[in-house]
């Protein structure tokens, strides 16, 4: 509807350069500009060669996006970015870019945590969240169980990974089977063709004494390491199907098991499962037939949105937008372990809301509007 908030999400914790724009929980457009392929010949994200790329791509990505959802950039209602957590480099640059649009464009700037954002962006695909929100997140730099009475101001930490991502195992077995980066789609295709009870691979932090919602996959990891090393020592084939199938059994067996007992522990019906990891099949059709088993509706957004987007971070500003929440100050830091209980970053200090080009006024940092005026307006507003 046309009342409601039309925002634009900038998201870059890593190395992906996402831009999307929504329309209260109408997903206008979701550009993304990947950096991916530049990484594989590393086996793994660089840093300093995101931050790059994320330069380079994003006027094009915010002009891209503007143009598929068919609105000005004067239209919009606010601006929404990741403040973290993510790479410092990376999000620095998606922070500044939101930074220089709210304070042209004369916008409310709103600084949003990644892994809210993540859930968030279910509202995309089957509607308003229910409250409390229970959410399994998983991802190459997170493995976490979240319960959100509130997605805009109250998400709470139930478990997370003590050492290794789920993501980040794919990446390293992926890497010791010869599999290439990134690892999750390559094992996932795999593992299609093996025998996930091929191979016991041990399920972490499953005893009667461990924490009942921390996730370990560091251990995991280095049994397959040497399961393979052993075959290849002794001159035998390794089945890679089959390793692959039965590592990947081991991870989402885990982690669909603390997330249906989460729900019951706490009382809720439903369970939410985001990020990148949340795009795996085997993941997918377990947490199926577990929720299904013990009466919990499971929300899974489609693959494209599970993945880093901005229109999981445009999700998120249009529900504080819509909720009343305050906008961030034009002195947003970017903060590389932002904690998930902030879900929003106000800023360092209290400033008057962005002003127009052409005011007299600073943005807030102590600097005059002259600096502004050295981006090119046709740029800017696409």
């Amino acid at each position: 509807m046309a009342d409601e908030p039309l925002v634009l999400g900038i998201e870059t914790s890593c190395d992906e350069t996402g831009v999307g724009i929504v329309r209260g929980h109408t997903l206008l457009a979701d550009a993304i500009a990947s950096s991916v392929d530049e990484h594989a010949r590393y086996g793994g994200v660089v840093p300093e060669v995101a931050s790059r790329a994320h330069l380079e791509a994003m006027v094009p990505t915010i002009q891209r996006a503007l143009k598929q959802a068919g609105v000005s950039a004067r239209d919009l209602d606010g601006i929404a970015v990741t403040a973290g957590p993510g790479l410092a480099g990376a999000l620095l640059v998606g922070v500044s870019a939101a930074k220089a649009y709210a304070y042209a464009l004369g916008k409310p700037l709103y600084g949003v945590n990644h892994l809210a954002s993540h859930i968030c962006v279910d509202q995309l695909e089957h509607g308003a969240l229910p409250e409390p929100t229970m959410a399994l997140l998983v991802s190459g730099g997170h493995s976490s169980l979240l319960l959100a009475p509130d997605i805009t101001s109250d998400v709470r930490p139930l478990g997370a990974t003590i050492d290794d991502a789920a993501g980040e195992a794919f990446d390293k077995v992926a890497r010791v089977l010869g599999l290439g980066f990134p690892g999750g789609p390559v094992i996932d295709r795999y593992a299609r063709e093996g025998d996930p009870a091929a191979i016991a691979f041990p399920r972490g932090l499953s005893g009667g004494r461990d924490p009942l919602y921390d996730f370990s996959f560091s251990g995991l990891k280095t049994a397959v390491a040497r399961w393979v090393e052993a075959r290849r020592r002794d001159g035998q084939d390794v089945p890679v199907a089959d390793v692959a199938a039965s590592f990947q059994e081991a991870v989402v067996d885990v982690l669909t098991r603390k997330a249906v007992r989460a729900c019951r522990d706490n009382g809720v019906d439903h369970l939410m499962i985001g990020g990148g990891v949340a795009a795996n099949s085997r993941l997918r059709a377990l947490a199926e037939q577990r929720c299904t088993d013990a009466g919990i509706r499971l929300r899974v957004p489609r693959p494209g949105l599970c993945t880093d987007n901005g229109a999981m971070v445009a999700a998120l500003g249009a529900e504080m937008v819509a909720r009343g929440r305050a906008a961030s100050t034009l002195d947003l830091p970017a903060d590389s372990s932002l904690p998930v209980t902030d879900v929003s970053v106000p800023g360092y200090a209290q400033h008057p809301a962005p002003v127009p080009v052409g005011t007299d006024h600073g943005n807030g940092n102590g600097h005059g509007h002259d600096h502004v005026h050295e981006v090119s307006k046709d740029n800017l507003y696409g």
